[in-house]
């Protein structure tokens, strides 16, 4: 059945899931904070900022105005960057509040907040009153905006602690070309979207610096290891971390050059400074706040995570890369497991 829901968020992922749940025939409502990209998705259909050469549905209406793109939905996709979520999500709470509607909330954000450690779910709790909300799902999986814009086949996850809900976001999404599964571990999904853009930054510095396959596969692997030591610590399933939302969504973002985590690993890998990758990026590349996030979290629960420990010294720190991996080879032999 059609529902109308709200995609609050028109970067590239955000526009794109809209666009998704239009063409499943519902009604769709995406909002941005930008009147000029409002114009331009109402007007020429078209978003270029974030996708090159893609007309968007002409029944894709865009708001700039979050009361209007709020008016009676049932379902409020959140695909905010994570800096944004919780300001989003209290004006949100302040609406709801006001019309007394109690929609599902999903997100498809990916990261972790700054100074608190949470995530993003927990963030949209805080900030949403139950009592204004029903239950919340992370959608989540190796799924770059490009690729499914043209319909290429993906495979996500949805993950809630209510099945229902989880369900509900499934029937959603689901087409002949974008496959939703679902998943009770939305500690474990969360966690393995946020830092795989961790991993995504290692693997694109790697290339820059001229490494082959074996290095971007140890650093992919090992990277893997590291989150999963993390969310189990948690209480997170090991299980999830072989999964879409871990392993998959690794994979997708830290070997295509589509990644803007990638890209900008990538362009430090050759010398560049970050703030002028940052500067020229154009987006927000969320792996370099997840870094300092998950680092800080690894050393408040004890965690050993040598690869982003080795990541944060380089972007926080100043160290040479090349040295950073010297070091890391150069630690005491262990046991793999």
């Amino acid at each position: 059945m059609s529902e109308k829901i709200a995609v609050l968020g028109a970067g590239s992922w955000g526009s794109i899931l809209a666009n998704v749940l239009d063409e499943n025939g519902h009604d769709v409502r995406l909002w941005s904070y930008n009147p000029k990209q409002v114009e331009e998705l109402n007007t020429e259909h078209t978003n270029s900022h974030y996708i090159k050469n893609f007309k968007f549905s002409p029944s894709l209406v865009a708001y700039s105005d979050l009361a209007s793109a709020l008016v009676d939905v049932q379902t409020i996709l959140f695909v905010v960057p994570t800096k944004a979520v919780r300001s989003v999500a209290g004006q949100v709470a302040a609406i709801l509040q006001k019309t007394g509607n109690q929609p599902a909330l999903i997100h498809a954000s990916k990261g972790i907040e700054q100074k608190t450690y949470k995530r993003i779910s927990q963030v949209l709790a805080e900030e949403i009153p139950a009592a204004n909300r029903q239950s919340i799902t992370v959608l989540s999986g190796p799924s770059h905006a490009e690729d499914v814009a043209r319909h290429d086949l993906t495979l996500v996850t949805a993950a809630s602690e209510n099945l229902d809900a989880a369900k509900h976001t499934q029937k959603l999404f689901m087409t002949n070309y974008f496959r939703v599964y679902t998943n009770p571990d939305i500690i474990g999904v969360e966690i393995g979207a946020a830092l795989k853009n961790i991993i995504a930054l290692g693997a694109g510095a790697l290339h820059g610096l001229g490494y082959g396959d074996n290095a971007k596969a140890a650093l992919m692997t090992r990277g893997l290891a590291e989150i999963s030591r993390l969310g189990t610590s948690f209480g997170a399933d090991p299980m999830t971390f072989i999964g879409l939302s871990g392993v998959g969504d690794i994979i997708v973002t830290a070997t295509s050059s589509n990644s803007r985590n990638w890209r900008a690993g990538d362009e430090l890998g050759r010398g560049e400074a970050l703030d002028d990758v940052i500067n020229h990026m154009g987006m927000v590349i969320e792996g370099v706040a997840t870094t300092k996030a998950a680092y800080e979290l690894s050393k408040k629960r004890g965690v050993s995570m040598p690869i982003t420990e080795a990541i944060y010294q380089v972007l926080y720190e100043g160290k040479d890369i090349r040295t950073a991996i010297s070091d890391l080879m150069q630690r005491e032999g262990r046991s793999e497991f």
